[in-house]
């Protein structure tokens, strides 16, 4: 039973983990909180679907056309709304509510077009692989699959290629950046393109975790995913991958019969909460966040 958790907590906190950096990215560079960021998730998700199930397109490729649109959505936001938000110097606050807006209006262009009725994608979800007395499902398997090899690639983006260098880099400070000869334009475009495919990538891989979803689905994640930033260290992209694993493992194993009887599931996210708030009496940098001198 323990086992079993554990192997659920993975499942949980490498989905959470995959939006969470995404989260982590924009906010490093644009200073930006996304409160969209869940909405767009539900976005890729419900493109994927239509590719899955409805045009008959494998899941795999139907993933991949989703996240190519979620970055080309998120792409034409930037155009539209954040870059002349910032042209205009809109502070933290109006930033804040901009997103806000953008959340519902995806929300409610989903339920116009989708309907508010549950999908779920084309795998057989009772297909069950064991590894170690631990059973995963078809969407299970996938999902923990994916998102180790997504992780693994983001991590490698980041820490060895140009195109990291120069994100971290303009994250530290755009101004020093820009003086540096660096593209700070074009490294925001590249933000936005791969929060976008880590958004897609994380709304489908929680449909195939729950089995199904509507379009509410995006904003239930939203509140782990920004708990697992913060635990991870506000704008600390390579932290939020370690808060949405170490979330994961707490919501999950905290419902284990052996820890004082279990909580019920449906606390589950009030205990990612409870870890978030502990961690940060602790340690209020976050896991791998910078600490401030003053």
């Amino acid at each position: 039973m323990f086992l079993q958790l554990v192997g659920n907590g993975l499942v949980t906190g490498s989905v959470i983990a995959i939006a969470a950096v995404g989260v982590s990215l924009v906010y490093g560079i644009l200073g930006l909180v996304n409160f969209a960021f869940g909405d767009v998730m539900a976005f890729g998700g419900f493109v994927a679907f239509l590719f899955n199930v409805t045009l008959g397109l494998p899941i795999a490729a139907a993933t991949a056309i989703a996240m190519l649109m979620t970055a080309l959505l998120c792409v034409v936001l930037e155009g539209v709304l954040w870059r002349p938000l910032r042209l205009r110097r809109a502070g933290f606050m109006s930033l804040f509510l901009a997103s806000i807006g953008l959340a519902l209006v995806l929300r409610q262009a989903i339920f116009l077009v989708a309907g508010p009725q549950t999908r779920a994608f084309d795998v057989d979800p009772y297909r069950v692989y064991v590894v170690a007395s631990v059973r995963f499902s078809t969407g299970q398997t996938a999902a923990l699959v994916v998102a180790t090899a997504t992780i693994v690639l983001v991590g490698l983006v980041l820490g060895l290629t140009s195109v990291g260098r120069t994100m971290r880099a303009v994250a530290d400070s755009r101004t020093l950046a820009a003086v540096a000869g660096i593209d700070t334009e074009r490294v925001v475009v590249l933000t936005w393109v791969l929060a976008g495919l880590l958004a897609a990538l994380a709304g489908v891989l929680a449909g195939l975790v729950q089995s199904s979803f509507d379009p509410n689905f995006g904003f239930s994640l939203l509140l782990p995913t920004f708990a697992a930033v913060v635990l991870g260290g506000i704008g600390s992209a390579y932290g939020a991958l370690a808060g949405g694993i170490a979330l994961g493992l707490a919501m999950e194993v905290s419902t284990w019969s052996g820890f004082f009887g279990g909580v019920d599931s449906v606390y589950k996210p009030v205990v990612a909460f409870a870890v978030l708030i502990v961690a940060l009496l602790l340690r209020p940098q976050g896991l791998l966040g910078k600490a401030r001198l003053a």
